[in-house]
């Protein structure tokens, strides 16, 4: 259950309780079923919905009580528009979640005025939708009013067509929401419950899903010669974590890997944020949670491919042991790094882990995730993700992706030009390259520690993974922005058939 929220499908048929959700075209065009609910129902409800002022736009609702006669408590109408083929499934499934109540049972029919239905895909789509929608993080309010009251549990049928096929594809959608759900929780757990042994204790969990999951300790890090990454954590009293997940879906195949930054709690360290909006930095940790969220859907669909999520999880503090401006740091990759800001500190955690993935796994394609720069929410802001990437048939597989799945990315310059820029006098590079095309100079930085024959892609999602607008599908102060990008580019572009 996802969401709290059960999915069945089943054959068109009048709803008989709780409430029903009927489309419609424009001017309350009803299908077959709907018209069908009472013989003076058609009427009465052009009657209300020209009260209403109701048109049936697209993904425009509108609630009425049932009137006597009818079975169900409630009807609530979603419109269609002028039912054009290319309805947008899962944003029509989200704005439908919307006018629902909190719990309880529903119907929907899902039928268009010409009693069509969608396919099995947009079904599923539809449902992904809604239950997207209904997530609520809720799990700290102290219950002291009607309005805090906890979000119930909710049954819902979905009249289509072919149900068999439609409950076949909701089972695939379903492992992703499941992923969505999981990153959207690891994002909004504040830092003091969700630490970096914490959050690798919750990815220990995933075992039972069915994921191999090694994790590594300060002591194995150190070991490792992790030290970028260990020079972030040294600040902080809370151990750093690294976080291995594998799922193997097609034999003796490379992997795709995804790489994600995992900074539970970012203060800047010696180079300290401001107060205001300090708090949001709990949630620096976006792009571990959406990699841990599309392993999770891997394996609940039980993808045809051979993938590997690295995760490295610091907190960023600014204690008498944290790291200075000023210090040099000798890399995984033997690359040393002048460490001139403590703020620009996860591109020295997924420096450490791009290469430590590429030393175990040689994988086939290299994709990393992070809440990494400011910068890139003003070139973007909250709709797009900065992407960037060596290679062009990834990078255009990620931008399908994007259009396909609605988690869009626009992809922005390398060059040797912003190379330059991290150039350091005093070591390999410096991790940060001045004011100008701070996102930029961040992936530039990311790309030595690329080996130049693995197609990788780093996609900044600072933008969208937190605190992005309320949409159709998602009511929450995390998204889970990437979870379902990278389950379609590994659908299109890496599954086996």
């Amino acid at each position: 259950m996802v969401a709290n929220t059960t999915i069945t499908f089943k054959k068109p048929a009048a709803p008989e309780k709780g409430t029903a959700v009927l489309l419609t075209g424009k001017e309350l065009a009803l299908g077959p079923v709907a018209t069908s609910l009472d013989e003076a129902a058609g009427s009465r409800f052009a009657v209300a919905a020209k009260i209403k002022g109701y048109k049936g736009a697209l993904r425009k609702t509108l609630e009425l009580v049932a009137p006597s006669g009818v079975d169900v408590e409630r009807i609530i109408f979603v419109g269609l528009g002028d039912v054009d083929p290319d309805i947008d499934w899962l944003r029509l499934g989200g704005a439908t979640a919307k006018a629902l109540p909190d719990e309880g049972e529903v119907t929907i029919v899902l039928q268009d005025p010409e009693g069509r239905s969608p396919n099995s895909e947009d079904a599923a789509a539809f449902a992904l939708g809604l239950v997207m929608r209904r997530y609520r993080f809720d799990r700290y309010k102290s219950r002291k009013s009607d309005e805090d009251a906890p979000r119930g549990p909710m049954t819902v049928t979905i009249g289509v067509d072919d149900p068999e096929a439609a409950e076949a594809a909701w089972k695939e959608a379903a492992a992703v929401a499941e992923g969505v759900e999981l990153a959207r929780d690891l994002v909004n757990e504040p830092a003091n419950i969700l630490g970096p042994v914490e959050f690798a204790d919750r990815l220990g969990e995933l075992k039972a899903k069915g994921l191999d999951v090694d994790v590594l300790d300060e002591k194995a890090l150190t070991d490792l010669k992790l030290n970028a990454l260990l020079g972030v954590a040294q600040g902080s009293v809370r151990p750093p974590r690294v976080v291995i997940m594998r799922w193997n879906g097609a034999g003796d195949e490379a992997p795709i890997a995804f790489v994600g930054k995992g900074v539970v709690f970012d203060t800047g360290g010696i180079s300290i944020k401001p107060a205001a909006g300090m708090e949001d930095m709990k949630g620096d940790m976006g792009g571990a949670a959406a990699v841990s969220g599309v392993m999770l859907a891997l394996a609940g669909r039980k993808a045809k491919v051979n993938a590997i999520g690295i995760v490295g999880i610091v907190e960023n503090m600014p204690d008498g042991n944290a790291q200075r401006p000023g210090d040099i740091v000798t890399s995984l990759s033997g690359q040393t790094i002048e460490v001139i800001n403590t703020d620009a500190e996860g591109r020295l955690v997924l420096a450490d882990i791009l290469t430590h993935v590429q030393n175990v796994a040689k994988p086939k394609a290299m994709i990393d995730l992070a809440t990494l720069t400011g910068a890139i929410i003003v070139a973007l802001g909250h709709h797009y993700a900065g992407l960037f990437s060596n290679d062009d048939a990834l990078a255009s597989a990620l931008l399908d992706a994007g259009q396909e799945t609605g988690e869009k990315v626009w992809r922005m310059p390398l060059g040797e030009e912003y190379d330059k820029l991290i150039d350091s006098k005093n070591a390999d590079m410096k991790n940060v390259g001045g004011r100008w095309g701070g996102s930029i100079t961040a992936a530039q930085f990311l790309k030595r520690f690329v080996e130049n024959d693995t197609p990788w892609a780093h996609l900044d999602v600072a933008g969208t993974a937190m605190g992005s607008p309320s949409s159709d599908t998602n009511d929450s102060w995390s998204s889970g922005f990437g979870v379902r990008l990278l389950d379609q580019l590994v659908k299109s572009s890496y599954e086996k058939a």
